[in-house]
C-alpha cells in the first residue's frame, strides 16, 4: 500500500507511479525531460508561465528544459541575446523566413546557396508573395545594385556548400544596416567557433545541429540564434507549425556542443592537411584530380578574406573534382567504398570522415544548367574530413584515386 495514500485503489496507484521529483543532489548531466505536459498548482501559475511573468513550462511543442538549456548554450558560443531550436535545420531557414517576411517583400540570396534553401525561395516563398533575387555576394557592388524598396533580407553562407565561398561578412553586414536590411548567416561550415557573426552585426546566424554542432550525425534539429525579438518571432511561428526538436535530441546536441573546439580543431587541423594533400595531386598534374576548393590553400578566390574571417582555421569541408563528369566520380565513390573506409554519405561533419556527391544529392532538385551556374559540376565530390589521422584519411584517398580508371577512358563514357 502506498503509504500516503491508503485508501486509494491498486489501479490509481499504478496509474500515478513515477511522477518525477528533483533529487536533493543535483545530476551532472542534464537529464532528458521526456514529458509533453507539466503540472501547475492553478490558473493564476498557468497564467503567469504562458505571458512569461514566471519561468515554467506547458506542453512539448512550446519548449521543454531540454531546448532552453540547449538554447542558452548556443546563444552564449554565439554572443547573441537569444536563440531558438527546431526539428531540422531547414525547419528554422523557413520558420526565419516565414515569420519575417510578408506578400511583396523582396529577398536577397547568395547564389551557390544550399540546395534546400534554394528550392524554398524559388519554387515556396513566390507561391506567399515573396520574391527572391539570387546575386553574387562576393561583389558588394552587385549586392547593393540588387536592392530594392521592399528588399527585407539577405541571406548568406558563412562558407558556401558545396562551392566553399567566403563572403566578406563585415562588408555586407554594413551595407544592410546602411539599408536597413535584415541579414541572417548560415554558418553551419563555420560554427562558433571559428566565426560570430552576430557579434560582428549580423542579426541572425543559423546551423544544422546534426552537423559540426552535435558533431556525431546523431541529434537531429536546427537552431537560428540572434536579437531576442525576433528570436521570439520566429519561436512563435515554430511552435504554431510544430516544427518542435524532440527533447532527446536536444539533449543529444548538448551533449556533441561540450566538444566543439577539440572537434574543430582537429577537422581544421585535418582539413588544411588533406587539402594540401589533394592540391598537390591537381598541381603535379594527377590525372585523378583536376581542382580542390578550399578556403586554406592560396589559389582559393577569397582566401585572402578567409584568413581575415578565419584566424583559427577554415574547417574540415571542401571539395574536389574528378575526370569524367559522373562516371568518374562514381568509380570514385565505388572505390572508396571498396576499401571501406571513408563512407559515402549525404551529409557532413561527422567525427569521421565522409564524401557526397552534391550533384546527386544537395543540389538534385536545380537543373543541370543552374548547377553548372555555380560551379556543381557532375565530377565534383565533397569531402567531409573528419578527426581521424590525417595521414590515414590520405592514404584512403590516394588508393581510392589510384583505383579509378584512366581519366580519358572515363570521360568517354560520360
Amino acid at each position: 500500500m502506498d503509504p500516503q495514500h491508503p485508501q486509494l485503489t491498486f489501479e490509481t496507484r499504478a496509474a500515478r507511479v513515477g511522477e518525477w521529483r528533483p533529487p536533493t543532489t543535483p545530476s551532472l548531466v542534464e537529464p532528458i525531460y521526456q514529458s509533453t505536459v507539466y503540472k501547475f498548482t492553478g490558473l493564476d501559475q498557468v497564467d503567469a508561465v504562458q505571458e512569461g511573468r514566471e519561468t515554467g513550462y506547458i506542453y512539448y511543442r512550446n519548449g521543454t528544459p531540454n531546448h532552453t538549456t540547449l538554447e542558452s548554450a548556443i546563444a552564449g558560443l554565439e554572443g547573441a541575446a537569444a536563440a531558438v531550436v527546431g526539428a531540422s535545420g531547414m525547419a528554422v531557414i523557413s520558420g526565419m523566413f516565414l515569420s519575417l517576411l510578408r506578400p511583396g517583400d523582396h529577398v536577397l540570396c547568395d547564389r551557390v546557396v544550399y540546395g534546400g534553401t534554394y528550392n524554398l525561395l524559388s519554387k515556396e516563398l513566390p507561391a506567399l508573395g515573396i520574391e527572391t533575387s539570387l546575386v553574387d555576394a562576393t561583389d558588394l557592388a552587385a549586392v547593393a545594385a540588387s536592392i530594392r524598396p521592399g528588399t527585407r533580407l539577405l541571406h548568406v553562407e558563412a562558407i558556401s556548400n558545396p562551392m566553399m565561398q567566403v563572403v566578406d561578412l563585415p562588408a555586407l553586414i554594413a551595407l544592410a544596416q546602411r539599408h536597413n536590411i535584415l541579414l541572417s548567416v548560415d554558418a553551419t561550415f563555420a560554427t562558433p567557433y571559428l566565426l560570430r557573426p552576430v557579434e560582428m552585426g549580423a542579426d541572425l546566424v543559423c546551423h544544422s545541429l546534426p552537423k559540426y554542432l552535435g558533431g556525431h550525425s546523431a541529434a537531429m534539429g536546427g537552431v537560428i540564434s540572434g536579437r531576442a525579438e525576433l528570436i521570439n518571432i520566429i519561436r512563435s511561428k515554430l511552435s504554431l507549425y510544430g516544427a518542435t526538436l524532440a527533447p532527446f535530441d536536444a539533449w543529444m546536441a548538448l551533449q556533441g556542443l561540450k566538444t566543439l573546439a577539440l572537434r574543430m580543431r582537429a577537422h581544421s587541423d585535418n582539413g588544411a592537411y588533406v587539402a594540401q594533400f589533394l592540391a598537390r595531386h591537381s598541381w603535379r598534374g594527377h590525372p585523378s584530380v583536376m581542382r580542390v576548393i578550399y578556403p586554406g590553400l592560396p589559389h582559393h578566390q577569397q582566401h585572402t578574406l578567409a584568413q581575415r574571417l578565419f584566424p583559427q582555421g577554415f574547417g574540415g569541408m571542401l571539395s574536389f573534382e574528378v575526370p569524367g563528369g559522373r562516371s568518374g566520380a562514381d568509380a570514385f565513390l565505388r572505390a572508396l567504398s571498396a576499401i571501406g573506409s571513408i563512407s559515402f554519405s549525404p551529409s557532413l561533419a561527422d567525427v569521421s570522415t565522409t564524401v557526397s556527391y552534391p550533384a546527386g544529392t544537395s543540389h538534385r532538385l536545380l537543373s543541370e544548367a543552374q548547377r553548372a551556374a555555380i560551379g556543381v559540376t557532375p565530377g565534383l565530390i565533397r569531402l567531409s574530413v573528419g578527426i581521424e589521422d590525417k595521414e590515414d584519411i590520405c592514404a584512403d584517398l590516394d588508393r581510392a584515386l589510384a583505383a579509378m580508371p584512366n581519366p580519358i577512358q572515363a570521360q568517354h563514357n560520360t
